[in-house]
């Protein structure tokens, strides 16, 4: 503990020594930002202004979106300032603020589209029974589930680790806190409280993944009995991007947080760095969303300035092609 309280900030990885490099990675990174920050912010606008969208599907990728956005905000503008700005320096408490809000958001996210695949799963298996099912307290109560395991988790992975005492080098090996880098500067060798840590996220990953992969199980057996090609191209041209994300966030997170630590720095870190925490954020609203009809539709009505309750056809019950198209 006398080595915790010494311990007053870090150093986050430098990119290059070169300026020219320095400034090209913060506009890449600066676009990849302003792309998920736009996206985001408007399928978060749309489901908010159009009530025809005020449905459990689009309540749950209003959430998605808003998470999205916290999530992606969590990391890249600091890296950004920190390239254009060369200082590199991270306060203590706010590495611990980060990693924290890195978890939360991350497992929030892996929660909340596990949700959303039960969400597509009863909709085709009992659309009749779908508004009974999936009650507006239902998805609330759903969708705080998720928040509140985010933030657990977010709370044991920052205490144990931050509980750690740290010697030699305060140069994190990274462009955000985290906590392999951070175990690469702990002087101690007995983890206790991040492996139980570790163990409750993987056990959650795992639960999560097996969800997901009966709830898509089922929609693409059904959607095997379309009777026609193109109802089934289309299902599966939509189903295959949201299992296809799914499948690089939750590997590359694991390998990332399970491959052995080593001393050394090496590029594998920083890409599954920027594919678990960057790709989805981005990716989501174009897969989930924007390829969405009533999105389409709602995000027209906007830019023409029409009012928000024409357009629209409410049904009573989501049909198999609402559950894709």
């Amino acid at each position: 503990m006398t080595n915790l309280t010494m311990v007053t900030g870090f150093l986050l990885m430098d990119f290059s020594n070169t300026w020219e490099l320095r400034v090209l990675y913060a506009m890449l990174f600066l676009l990849m930002y302003l792309v998920a920050l736009v996206m985001n912010l408007l399928i978060f606008t749309l489901i908010s202004l159009d009530e025809h969208l005020h449905s459990p599907m689009y309540f749950f990728l209003k959430n998605l979106s808003f998470l999205d956005l916290c999530f992606i905000s969590t990391t890249l503008p600091k890296s950004i300032t920190n390239s254009l700005c060369h200082s590199h320096s991270i306060s203590f408490m706010g590495c611990v603020l980060q990693l924290f809000l890195v978890i939360f958001f991350a497992a929030s996210e892996l929660s909340l589209l596990t949700i959303m695949s039960y969400d597509r799963y009863v909709a085709i298996s009992q659309p009749l029974h779908y508004e009974v099912i999936m009650t507006r307290g239902t998805c609330v109560k759903m969708a705080t589930a998720s928040w509140l395991t985010g933030g657990l988790l977010g709370a044991l992975y920052s205490g144990s680790t931050f509980t750690l005492p740290f010697c030699g080098s305060k140069e994190i090996y990274q462009f955000f806190c985290d906590v392999p880098s951070l175990l690469r500067l702990s002087c101690s060798d007995i983890h206790i409280g991040l492996n139980v840590t570790l163990s409750i996220g993987i056990t959650l990953g795992i639960l999560c993944f097996i969800s997901i992969a009966f709830s898509y199980g089922h929609i693409f057996s059904t959607v095997l009995k379309i009777p026609t090609t193109e109802g089934q191209s289309k299902a599966f041209t939509t189903c295959l991007p949201h299992l296809i994300v799914l499948i690089v966030f939750i590997t590359t997170g694991v390998i990332a947080y399970l491959k052995p630590h080593q001393e050394s720095y090496s590029v594998l870190d920083l890409s599954l760095s920027i594919v678990y925490t960057v790709v989805p954020p981005t990716l989501n609203p174009v897969i989930y969303s924007l390829r969405n009809n009533d999105i389409k539709t709602s995000l027209m009505k906007l830019i023409h300035g029409k009012h928000f309750s024409q357009g629209l056809t409410l049904r009573p019950f989501p049909q198999l092609y609402d559950c894709f198209i």
